[in-house]
């Protein structure tokens, strides 16, 4: 796999100025890279949707893994992407944690079903991991980081993550929200997490479930303290976001109904 040459990358740092895209849901401007299309990402997507599930026996059949696929294909529906779906359920009673890559590959670790506690909180989780992704978060994060010089500090251009060293495939897979067990990228910003928060509302909002599940998911990860999951080291603080989400609620819910009786009226 060949490097792009340095005055490219330093081309494409100079860019990530002027590379910027609107978030549909929140009009907020987004960086985003010239190569790194949605074609690029989404294959990206589904190489390490493959290389973390591969670690995991996948539940299939079960009456939780028809739920994750149920409240998937709805909230899926919900954020009107056409993407390629996809959603699973790993065995892993360990580990706290969903994520959704580009291209609409969804899993959740069997850890975090407790802290849903029911369907309405499953459909809070899988919203706010679709809004990661149909935000662009991912190629938001990877063009910031070419732009930090990640690239100039050995990792390639290209989409075999099977021919990368480790720590080059962890910094690729840190960026879309998966791995980074060795830590060389930051988690996503506050205000990714923010926005996914309210998107992923939205979402679920508009699929029929009850948003006042939010806030009350975020409390019991609250309650899990400082001793609890890997989920919560890479988030805001959980209490202020069920504080935040419960202010949000009554704005989301009339705008949305606004939202679908316009539609209907049309």
């Amino acid at each position: 796999m060949k490097r792009v040459p340095r005055p490219f990358l330093l081309l494409f740092a100079a860019a990530l100025l002027t590379a910027c895209e609107t978030v549909e849901e929140t009009g907020r401007r987004r960086l985003r890279l010239p190569f790194l299309t949605d074609s690029y990402m989404n294959d990206l997507g589904a190489q390490a949707y493959q290389e973390e599930t591969g670690k995991y026996k996948v539940l299939r059949g079960t009456k939780e893994a028809q739920m994750i696929e149920r409240v998937g294909q709805r909230i899926a529906k919900a954020s009107g992407r056409d993407y390629q779906w996809e959603f699973k359920l790993l065995d892993a009673p360990n580990v706290v944690n969903a994520f959704c890559l580009p291209g609409g590959k969804i899993a959740f670790y069997t850890g975090i079903l407790p802290i849903c506690a029911n369907e309405d909180g499953v459909a809070i989780v899988m919203g706010h991991e679709v809004a990661h992704a149909t935000s662009g978060h991912g190629a938001e994060r990877m063009s910031q980081g070419l732009a930090a010089e990640i690239v100039l500090a050995g990792v390639s251009v290209g989409l075999d993550l099977g021919k990368m060293s480790t720590e080059k495939k962890e910094t690729v897979l840190g960026a879309l929200g998966v791995g980074a067990s060795v830590g060389v990228m930051l988690p996503f910003s506050r205000e990714h997490e923010s926005e996914a928060d309210e998107i992923g509302l939205r979402f679920a909002i508009r699929a029929g479930y009850d948003p006042n599940a939010a806030p009350l998911l975020w409390e019991r990860m609250a309650k899990m303290g400082d001793g609890g999951p890997e989920f919560l080291s890479t988030h805001p603080d959980p209490a202020r976001r069920a504080e935040r989400l419960r202010e949000l609620i009554p704005r989301l819910v009339a705008e949305e109904k606004a939202r679908a009786a316009g539609g209907a009226a049309r």
